[in-house]
């Protein structure tokens, strides 16, 4: 094929490529070129419209063009140009499923990227707002809401109208949007009881730790090895094995056995020993979720110890464009968890965008960072290190109850890291389980969806996932998203006090005969330990 063919072809076949984030250079922040940038980027949009039927940013953009006169862009109001770029939260489906034209293509169209350019251009230019800063001080708010008697209040008063009306006239909370729950008891305070101190941890360096915030971050001190270690439990085998090895598994240096281990190329190396990486949200708002984790991997002999010091992964500020608050964050969480990489620990996180974080988007701002890249490169999804593990033949596959029907979201920012249905597979195993994959939008998508401005387009992107669990009547609803789970929920069972459906009132939707007796979501880490019986 000509040079010149393949600069006019139309679409590609190719693989997408993802260039690096020049977020430092002066250029990427120089208004008139990011003005002209969106003009292009939208020029293409337009002629092409594969992508109307993903989120809200498309359909803004080509509804703006076509209410002009002649239906073009240039008549379009730039106003209508940020508009576009408010209802970007980043998801990546763009530009990993629908679009032709991204990277090696010539046009190199990356959406996500351009819209991210501008939201940190704006973010620069006015700071952030006062709402913004509350939603992305994850940690903050976390400690706050998490003090014992403060967490009653503060679930109590999200769970009252009064409680939500003032969240929605001081911050703009949609009334009927999802809203975690906060827990004094933490990940992190509830692994303390699974603590092994033969690692030379003692149980007073982990009250340290703790008191210090724990998931925010323990004494400037600490190093990996002021960790708090969980032991690998012992699995029943023919042979006698130690408390923290499986049956063939690996001895001092956690590799799993060269006979059992994947092809070479086929799949990454796994050490068969991971550190948990909390996250703001798995420690403080759903710590159970932390649990089932470190106990379904703990039962499949594989050792796990905490993260000495957390701070938050950065994605809330992302997708605020606020590049120089996820630089703080990088700079206090990289160099503990490079530090555990190169002690032989591979690394976890229950959250998808937590783990799309590190693997991906800190990768991207930091191509040349060394530390970032060696992070990238052990940081697994739960369900795609399982998968690992039973591809070397390491997997206990003795589950004592089966799931039934499984009704299961896959969250756009599992797809994105493109490793496959890795949840899907795992759940598979279990006999007598069968699992319907849901792959849409939930139209949670961070904190774009408890957003007054943008909840009803919130709920219009996520209303078919909604049905799809309605009309499965299966025996479980889950989604690797907790926060997807919940915004799933709040459509497909919402509280009596709310009115359910756009536009339809209570009564209309309690006759609705796909919507059963109110239920609430299970995280597919917790159907796992079901299964276990664990």
């Amino acid at each position: 094929m000509s040079r010149e063919t393949r600069e006019r072809r139309e679409g590609s076949l190719e693989a997408p490529t993802r260039h690096p984030l020049d977020w430092r250079s002066p250029a990427f922040y120089d208004e008139d070129a990011l003005g002209k940038e969106l003009e292009r980027i939208f020029e293409i949009c337009h002629g092409c419209r594969r992508c109307f039927s993903l989120c809200n940013a498309f359909p803004t953009l080509f509804d703006a063009i076509d209410a002009t006169p002649s239906g073009e862009l240039n008549e379009v109001d730039r106003k209508a140009y940020w508009e576009v770029v408010d209802h970007c939260y980043l998801c990546d489906m763009c530009f990993m499923t629908k679009c032709p034209y991204v990277p090696p293509h010539p046009w190199n169209v990356d959406f996500p990227h351009l819209m991210l350019r501008a939201k940190a251009v704006r973010t620069k230019r006015e700071g952030l707002h006062f709402r913004d800063r509350v939603l992305t001080s994850t940690e903050a708010v976390g400690n706050l809401a998490g003090i014992p008697v403060v967490a009653e209040v503060v679930n109590a008063v999200n769970r009252s109208a009064p409680g939500r009306a003032l969240l929605a006239k001081t911050l703009g909370i949609a009334r009927d949007a999802p809203v975690p729950l906060y827990r004094s008891h933490t990940a992190r305070k509830r692994l303390r009881r699974l603590l092994r101190t033969d690692a030379g941890v003692t149980a007073a360096e982990v009250a340290v730790s703790e008191a210090s915030g724990g998931a925010a971050q323990a004494s400037e001190g600490a190093t990996a090895n002021g960790a708090i270690p969980i032991g690998g439990g012992a699995v029943p085998g023919p042979a006698a094995t130690r408390p923290d090895e499986a049956p063939g598994e690996l001895r001092a240096t956690g590799a799993v056995p060269p006979e059992r281990a994947p092809a070479a190329g086929s799949a990454p190396a796994i050490r068969g020993r991971v550190a948990l990486f909390t996250t703001c949200y798995g420690n403080r708002n759903e710590p159970q979720m932390v649990e089932d984790l470190a106990i379904v991997f703990r039962h499949n002999g594989i050792p796990v110890r905490l993260v000495p010091q957390e701070r938050c992964c950065g994605m809330p500020r992302l997708e605020l464009g606020d590049l120089e608050g996820i630089d703080r964050l990088k700079r206090r969480n990289i160099p503990v968890l490079r530090r555990l990489v190169d002690e032989g620990w591979d690394l976890v996180a229950p959250i998808p965008s937590c783990v799309l974080m590190f693997k991906q988007e800190l990768p991207l701002m930091y191509p040349d960072d060394a530390d970032v890249q060696a992070v990238r490169a052990r940081f697994f999804d739960p369900f795609e290190y399982l998968m690992l593990r039973h591809r070397a033949g390491l997997l206990r596959t003795d589950f004592k109850a089966s799931l039934g029907k499984v009704s299961y979201h896959v969250p756009c920012h599992l797809r994105v890291q493109n490793i496959g249905l890795k949840t899907r597979d795992v759940l598979k195993l279990v006999p007598d389980t069968t699992v319907d994959v849901i792959e849409r939008c939930s139209g949670h998508d961070g904190t774009y969806g408890v957003k007054q401005e943008f909840r009803e387009a919130s709920v219009k992107i996520g209303r078919p996932v909604a049905e799809r669990v309605q009309r499965a009547k299966a025996d479980h609803y889950s989604s690797d998203c907790p926060m997807a789970g919940h915004q799933i929920e709040s459509l497909a069972y919402p509280p009596e006090r709310s009115s359910g459906r756009s536009g339809a009132s209570a009564a209309e939707n309690a006759g609705d005969p796909h919507r059963g007796p109110r239920r609430e979501p299970e995280h597919p880490l917790t159907l796992l330990r079901k299964a276990y019986g664990i």
